[in-house]
């Protein structure tokens, strides 16, 4: 060997530096029912993403469980894949979620990947990438303004008696089949009739639904135009439920990035009794210690910390606002159960909707007496709020009047009128699903009817001649009521004075 050679090799081996590099791993000790036992990775952290290496690929799972000699963790998607023995690495990075515009008018599942067949969401250009955690601190108290926009749904019963503004927490309350996924849908459909403020961001959560009603939903969305400012995150019944249990959070994720950006997000929770109950799942499965119901002692922090992400920021934090309105289906009516209690109080306010009601024809099937928003008149604009008052009060009269007038046999004058009257308004305040009404027309209507217009009609013709009254204000005086109404946001001397011009010509008709 040359001396040339020699010396190359010396410099080589003078010049080689070893790096060393030292990874913690772990191995799946047990696993089943999509729950995974790991040991060697005691460092991990809470909701801390895994990568398990499995025979065909890799699977993804999430820390939940830390425990002195071993994690468990959630394995998210198809868990038939990992087995016992297979090697586990933590990524370093909690479950994030990727958002920006292009998610709207798209249907994800709650890791972001498509679910409408159109394919990849995002661009490729690693620049514009944007992941948010899904678990998140709720802004805190300094960053939130108080609640004053409303969010109109469309619906005169909730918009005259029960507001919405934006950052609200508003819960849908009531037993299944009685319409509180239709007001849901409703409201996300009109917000593109409320021209006075901008259209919030709609994102509507599925959680453990049947894909067919999911893609129901997804149709009515298209046809009505809704789908070009909707989000539609889905964890349908046929997926694990650590999917389900995800989906909230992932979707809440999505509506902050928007809020943070200064725009107004609304997020439906459908609903957010399968969530307790996917949790409860996992808890159990996980062997943490059942208590009421089975459900977990933490039961009330996943959902308060979930709703409180929604808020209204103020000006120096950019203005946004997320509002929520999450869904909880009752037994039997019974409001007073563990989750409904728990979610009552961790809201604003509740729209209840009572099975009598609903069978007597009585459609939306509110029910004002329970139902309350604790935000109140501030969440009206000037012209509602001004019909408004006195609608509650006469229904509220009627009520009791109706009540006594069972075992009366007759009755004077005064209490027959206000007994009418309360029917007129019942009647009025009826509404078929998936036909929300711009707050304009919401507004004339009421003050036709707390003002005796549709007094002498015939509780059966009430509706047809409300709408017949709304098209005749709409072809002949539209410019003076219903436009100026819409722009000012208030019901002025001049304008009732058309209103009553008009309500008189009207009836000559």
């Amino acid at each position: 060997m040359s001396n040339d050679v020699i010396t190359i090799l010396k410099n080589e081996i003078e010049n080689f530096r070893r790096e060393i590099k030292a990874e913690k791993i772990g191995h799946v000790l047990e696993v089943g029912d999509g729950i995974a036992k790991i040991s060697g990775i005691s460092g991990a952290a809470s909701q801390e993403m895994l990568m398990i290496e499995t025979s065909g690929g890799e699977a993804t799972a999430i820390t939940f469980n830390l425990e002195e000699d071993s994690v468990g963790a959630i394995i998210l998607g198809d868990a038939t894949s990992v087995k016992e023995g297979d090697i586990v690495r933590p990524t370093g990075r909690v479950l994030s979620v990727r958002v920006g515009e292009e998610l709207i008018g798209r249907v994800i599942d709650p890791l972001g990947k498509d679910q409408d067949g159109r394919g990849f969401i995002f661009t490729n250009e690693k620049s514009k990438e944007v992941f948010y955690p899904v678990e998140r601190s709720a802004p805190s108290v300094i960053a939130r303004e108080s609640v004053g926009v409303p969010i109109h749904t469309g619906i005169k019963a909730i918009d005259a008696m029960i507001p919405i503004g934006r950052g609200q927490r508003q819960l849908i309350i009531g037993d299944r089949q009685l319409g509180k996924t239709s007001i849901a849908i409703d409201t996300i459909i009109n917000q593109k009739n409320d021209t006075r403020h901008k259209t919030p961001i709609c994102i509507y959560v599925a959680i453990g639904q049947k894909e067919s009603k999911v893609a129901k939903i997804v149709a009515t969305l298209k046809e009505a135009g809704a789908m070009e400012y909707t989000i539609v995150v889905s964890a349908p019944a046929s997926s694990s439920a650590s999917l389900w249990y995800l989906a909230p959070y992932s979707a809440t994720a999505i509506g902050e990035y928007f809020m943070e950006q200064g725009r107004d997000a609304l997020i439906v929770y459908d609903d957010l009794s399968k969530h307790a109950w996917a949790y409860r799942e996992l808890s159990l499965l996980l062997r943490r210690p059942p208590g009421r119901e089975a459900y977990p002692g933490d039961i009330f922090y996943i959902h308060s910390r979930l709703l409180e992400r929604s808020a209204r920021l103020n000006k120096a934090h950019g203005g946004g606002s997320l509002t929520a309105l999450p869904i909880i289906e009752t037994q039997l009516g019974d409001v007073s159960a563990y989750i409904p209690t728990n979610v009552i109080s961790i809201t604003d306010g509740q729209i209840y909707l009572e099975p009598e009601l609903f069978y007597q024809g009585i459609r939306p099937a509110v029910n004002a007496g329970i139902s309350v928003s604790r935000v109140g008149s501030s969440a009206q604009t000037k012209a509602m709020k001004k019909v408004a008052g006195r609608l509650r009060l006469e229904l509220a009269q009627f009520r009791e009047l109706a009540a006594f007038a069972q075992f009366a046999s007759e009755l004077d004058e005064s209490t027959r009128r206000r007994i009418e009257r309360g029917r007129v308004l019942t009647e009025i305040l009826k509404q078929p699903e998936l036909h929300p009404m711009p707050f304009e027309q919401q507004v004339v209507l009421i003050w036709a009817a707390t003002n005796g217009i549709f007094d002498a009609t015939l509780p059966a013709e009430v509706a047809a001649r409300g709408e017949a009254f709304l098209d005749y204000i709409e072809k002949r005086y539209r410019e003076a009521t219903t436009d100026k109404i819409r722009a000012s946001g208030e019901l002025g001397k001049d304008t009732e004075e058309v209103l009553v011009k008009a309500s008189e010509e009207f009836w000559k008709l």
